[in-house]
């Protein structure tokens, strides 16, 4: 059974939020081309964006409504598929019991994951306390898992990965991005941003040929 979310919206607001968000993402490089996406949870509902849409040009019309088993019920059109990351969001709100998810495309995210072997790893970042339990002095670490070639393969692998890192609050997947989730879709949000930073300190610190599991330091 999936708990009840935070800052409850009517239909109409969660609705023009995602297409706020998706547009906010889409300026910031996370969308582009179509990909990422976002989910938010409203007690026994689950709002989701479509599927290979432009995502800066959503309209509330368009965003697809499941229960909280994961069943559409209410489809925008035959026009629209539900998003493929759909099994993968509704990971976090199974396993984590989270009010929003979301589905980054970001060139840091993509980037991080190429540097590291199965985990994202820093510590010593003001960043890291952006992150829900994590304090700037600790090691935080981040999972990651391998692509496929269908989003919807991605769903065992990062469920086991969300079980084995319960302190985090994110899942890479190598050369393609990363998926962020919170209590609630501000929350998410701002996890998603500092997760971002870390992404893009850890690949910068890794150029100057220093090592960002230390945050850059001996």
């Amino acid at each position: 059974m999936i708990g009840p979310a935070a800052d409850y919206l009517s239909d109409a607001e969660v609705r023009e939020l995602i297409c706020d968000l998706c547009r906010h993402f889409y300026q910031l490089g996370w969308a582009s081309g179509t990909g990422g996406g976002i989910s938010i949870r409203q007690r026994d509902q689950i709002y989701m964006a479509p599927s290979g849409v432009q995502k800066e040009r959503l309209e509330p019309q368009d965003i697809f409504v499941l229960d909280q088993t994961g069943e559409v019920v209410q489809n925008p059109g035959t026009d629209f598929k539900v998003s493929e990351c759909q099994p993968l969001f509704m990971n976090a709100y199974r396993l984590r019991d989270a009010g929003a998810v979301l589905h980054s495309h970001s060139l840091n995210a993509m980037a991080a994951t190429l540097i590291y072997d199965s985990t994202f790893k820093v510590s010593n970042l003001e960043m890291m306390k952006g992150i829900q339990g994590v304090g700037v002095f600790e090691s935080h670490e981040v999972p990651i898992i391998a692509n496929t070639a269908r989003e919807a393969d991605l769903a065992n692998s990062m469920a086991a990965a969300i079980k084995a890192y319960p302190e985090a609050n994110a899942v890479l997947v190598r050369g393609h991005g990363v998926y962020v989730w919170g209590e609630t879709w501000a929350q998410a949000k701002t996890q998603a941003e500092c997760y971002d930073y870390l992404f893009a300190a850890a690949v910068k610190i890794k150029e100057l040929g220093l090592n960002p599991e230390t945050g850059g330091q001996g």
